[in-house]
């Protein structure tokens, strides 16, 4: 056995861990499993911690499960939140539980016979036949108010911080959340129970169900939140999340976050997403401490978690789409970009809409009269003549010159350059 506590100990990945945890695993196979919320049809990269733990986990030789909160996520958990969230239809929650399977396989191996291949399991399987009556009979009279209240995630929504309190729908959310880890134990053998450090008290009224109701071993160990060196929240950007679907966060634009971590969280997270050796993130530290300019260790973090996540070519594509923007990049390299990648590189930028009767048009009309590129033609004239203007990233010198269809990239798009940093979309439609 690979010892995984040590492992997640010099990656900086423990927070808390159960006494008698690593004797645990180090003497046997052992089940563990992380819960997931299936709030949406796709993990962001604020998962991907626990979900890292579940890989190392795997990779030591244990059997990981992934429990995907369908009941649990009807009610919403107060850990660390501010109000009560909305509530999702089943049919919701089966979508986006399969689409998690498939981002999570990515990571785990599901589809072997090994003896310790990962493993999906849906609370509401087990919770939708459950009666209320006999559920606080079996399970609600082993845990007192007491107990339950003196948990932070509820102290901190009765304190006053949050406007709304806590609803008694958030307040059971504890109980139930044990009661997975003690059904989990009896029907899969499952002794340890893995998430970050603001569920701990989730996980302890777990372990306290278990040692009350059946007397069986369980364990508990959770990883520190993750925080950026400035403060700021993790895995934030402006425009929101940074999601593991590319419909909703372009692998140029996953690429791009890890590229701009700072020098201090790269050391850190380096550690954390990859799956790079002691010696081999040491050795990165060395070099990149010796040649910061460089950029060694975002470099390294980003192939490696763009890899993971959206596969080699992906990544590939996005190294050519960052020369694109922060290169000498050809024609041909923007040509060969895919509509979203193109999209997503030229973020922000001016868009003109023209309807596509335009095509063939002389430039200086094209840029000045149909599209406000120039206030006028006689900047578009100066700005040609003076070797300033470029057209899908090669030089464009004819000021009697026409755009035609020839231009277009993905059918539809011309990238004009005025200057060094000025960047225009044509859009025809």
């Amino acid at each position: 056995m690979k010892n995984f506590i040590e492992e997640l100990t010099w990656r900086g990945m423990i927070h808390t861990v159960m006494p008698g945890t690593e004797e645990q695993l180090m003497k046997e196979q052992t089940a563990g499993y992380v819960g997931i919320d299936p709030t949406a049809d796709s993990l962001h990269i604020g998962h991907l911690v626990s979900v890292m733990i579940l890989k190392h986990f795997q990779n030591c030789g244990h059997k990981p499960y992934v429990l995907v909160g369908g009941a649990t996520g009807m009610i919403g958990d107060p850990s660390m939140k501010n109000a009560e969230r909305n509530l999702l239809s089943l049919e919701t929650l089966r979508h986006n539980q399969e689409a998690i399977k498939r981002q999570l396989s990515r990571f785990l191996d599901f589809n072997s016979d090994r003896p310790n291949a990962a493993v999906m399991v849906n609370n509401y399987d087990w919770m939708k036949d459950y009666l209320f009556l006999d559920f606080i009979r079996d399970i609600g009279k082993h845990i007192t108010v007491n107990y339950m209240m003196s948990k932070d995630s509820v102290q901190k929504r009765l304190s006053g911080e949050a406007r709304e309190g806590l609803s008694f729908t958030e307040f059971s959310y504890q109980l139930i959340q044990g009661y997975d880890f003690l059904y989990l134990n009896k029907h899969e053998n499952c002794k340890l129970q893995m998430g970050g450090s603001d569920q701990w008290g989730n996980i302890t009224t777990g372990t306290e169900l278990i040692r009350r109701i059946t007397g069986n071993e369980a364990y508990a160990l959770v990883c520190p939140l993750i925080t950026k060196a400035d403060g700021g929240k993790f895995g934030k950007t402006e425009s929101g999340n940074v999601w593991l679907d590319a419909n909703y966060t372009s692998p140029y634009a996953f690429y791009q976050f890890w590229m701009n971590v700072s020098d201090e969280d790269a050391k850190k997270y380096i550690k954390i997403f990859t799956m790079l050796t002691r010696e081999e993130i040491e050795q990165a530290i060395e070099q990149h401490d010796k040649e910061p300019h460089l950029r060694i260790l975002q470099k390294m973090l980003a192939k490696e978690v763009t890899t993971m996540v959206h596969g080699e070519q992906e990544y590939q594509k996005a190294v050519e789409a960052s020369a694109i923007l922060f290169g000498n990049a050809t024609s041909e390299a923007l040509k060969r970009l895919d509509e979203r990648t193109f999209l997503s590189v030229f973020e922000g930028v001016p868009q003109f809409d023209l309807p596509k009767e335009k095509l063939g048009g002389n430039v200086l009309d094209l840029l000045a009269v149909d599209s406000k590129v120039f206030p006028s033609k006689g900047e578009c004239r100066k700005m040609i003549q003076a070797n300033g203007l470029s057209i899908n990233k090669e030089k464009y010198t004819d000021v009697n010159g026409a755009l035609n269809a020839e231009y277009l990239i993905n059918g539809k798009y011309i990238l004009v350059q005025k200057g060094k940093k000025n960047y225009f979309i044509l859009k025809f439609i």
